[in-house]
């Protein structure tokens, strides 16, 4: 019999084969000082374009007084027990009609996680006679969630309505023949790596033909998307379409849980039903009341949404005029797309990170296929024309190395010893 742990310690993984050489830098770095543009990595001042703090709420001082009060007020313990038991409050219960308002929803539920969430959500919906479809770029927890599924499953080409329909023809011949069952249909509001949205208006046409509920993951479109910021589904008109809409508190409310928002029965049977929640200490108060916060400044002040979008616009065509491929995105997130192997893709980081002091994420073989980078790349509210300046002439200096091959003699030193 072989022994548990000498099987794993043979085979780290696709990430973790790398740990020795890339811990402390190129992954698990540790970016410190005020939560910011401008940010302190290994001792030198970056921009940094990595965080989610769309809406620059992170440090905003109304912020951080609501969270210190709260926490002061009522400690990180309270409340005590899972909300079904003993961790339910008043706060808890306002939150959630808050949110179900803002995003058009008769009710809601507070979700402790999101990843976490995303996968109980699956789990409490889809039985083994239930078929579920969904877009082949979903995020991690969808993917999770549908290895968990004991049912059917069927992936559809990303924001191909074509493919589309016709994995769909195949869920409904399947549940036919199979005489019970039903289908969720799961996409995403806006995909954070590439910064599309997802064919919702289409998709939700698609219900006069087949029938399917829609469980739409909108965790980078809430707060950032639509006339009111209330997503994805906002910006598309067709919010009433969506049967469940899902988004994280981790993105433009700068903090951490999330929430699932739907018809008043269906959350009532999710609330009674999802294991992750029944069997999980309720969210403590201070982040509640801090989530309320978030989300009155969410509602009433657009201009934080308007300096997000003036900021991720004027990035993305100083990008495009410099001659970057962005893709397709029509949202903040910002990829960009250049050729080139792992060794030149962790010399350019160096580069960017020391000498030009420029911090953003990178994406490489074997999340992505050999001899692509993509950048990617995260507008705030509170970057600065300098930032984005700085930022694309950095960009440009270091393209023209790697087009010219200069990344590929770089020595790449074992970054954990220079810890």
């Amino acid at each position: 019999m072989a022994d548990l742990f000498e099987r794993l310690l043979k085979n780290y993984g696709p990430l973790g084969q790398h740990r020795e050489r890339a811990h402390g830098y190129f992954s698990f770095p540790k970016l410190e000082g005020e939560i910011g543009t401008r940010m302190q990595f290994r001792g030198k001042d970056v921009v940094v374009w990595s965080l989610n703090n769309y809406l620059a709420l992170a440090n905003h001082p109304d912020i951080r007084k609501a969270d210190a009060d709260a926490a002061q007020e009522f400690g990180l313990a309270y409340p005590m027990g899972a909300r079904i038991m003993s961790g339910n409050s008043n706060y808890h219960e306002q939150l959630e009609r808050e949110l179900a308002a803002f995003v058009s929803k008769e009710d809601a539920i507070l979700l402790n996680f999101g990843y976490q969430g995303m996968v109980s959500i699956i789990d409490a919906l889809c039985s083994r006679h239930d078929v579920v479809v969904y877009d082949a770029e979903s995020h991690a927890c969808i993917i999770d969630g549908i290895r968990l599924h004991p049912g059917h499953r069927y992936v559809f080409k990303h924001n191909d309505i074509e493919d589309f329909e016709k994995q769909m023809q195949r869920a409904t011949n399947l549940i036919e023949k199979q005489g019970k069952g039903g289908i969720l249909v799961i996409t995403e509001g806006v995909f954070g790596m590439a910064g599309d949205q997802g064919k919702l208006k289409e998709i939700a046409a698609l219900k006069n033909k087949f029938a399917f509920r829609l469980l739409v993951d909108d965790a980078h479109g809430f707060g950032t998307l639509g006339d009111t910021g209330a997503g994805a589904g906002e910006a598309q008109g067709v919010q009433d379409d969506i049967d469940l809409y899902f988004s994280t508190f981790a993105k433009s409310m700068a903090s951490i849980g999330a929430f699932l928002g739907g018809d008043k029965a269906i959350i009532d049977y999710i609330r009674y039903n999802i294991r992750s929640q029944i069997f999980a200490k309720s969210l403590p108060m201070p982040i509640v009341i801090g989530n309320l916060k978030r989300l009155e400044m969410l509602r009433t002040m657009p201009e934080m949404r308007e300096k997000l979008w003036n900021n991720a616009l004027k990035l993305q065509q100083g990008l495009k005029d410099r001659g970057f491929d962005i893709g397709k995105t029509d949202t903040m997130v910002t990829p960009v797309y250049m050729k080139g192997g792992v060794e030149e893709a962790s010399a350019m980081v160096m580069d960017l990170r020391e000498n030009y002091g420029i911090f953003c994420s990178i994406v490489v073989y074997p999340v992505i296929p050999k001899g692509h980078i993509i950048y990617r790349l995260i507008p705030t509210a509170s970057h600065t024309d300098a930032d984005i300046e700085a930022t694309l002439e950095a960009f440009s200096q270091t393209k023209e190395k790697l087009n010219s091959g200069a990344y590929k003699a770089e020595f790449i030193p074992d970054m954990a010893d220079a810890r």
